[in-house]
């Protein structure tokens, strides 16, 4: 069986791969990801949005690791 796990990934990354993982996650393009999140972080709040990529930048594992 097997399991979808998010990650960060190493293969498009652009700060720490952590949005390219959601992207793979998904199975969506990385770049929606990254336009999403500045959307979201820019049309609601943006320090609880960083605060959030970087506690997922610290706790996800990177692909190579899996």
């Amino acid at each position: 069986m097997n399991k979808k796990r998010l990650y960060k990934s190493t293969k498009d990354q652009k700060l720490s791969g952590v949005l390219a993982g959601v992207a793979d996650y998904f199975g969506i393009d990385p770049a929606i990801t990254r336009i999403g999140f500045i959307v979201l972080a820019l049309g609601t709040v943006v320090i609880p949005c960083v605060i959030g990529y970087l506690l997922a930048a610290w706790v996800l594992p990177k692909d190579t690791e899996i």
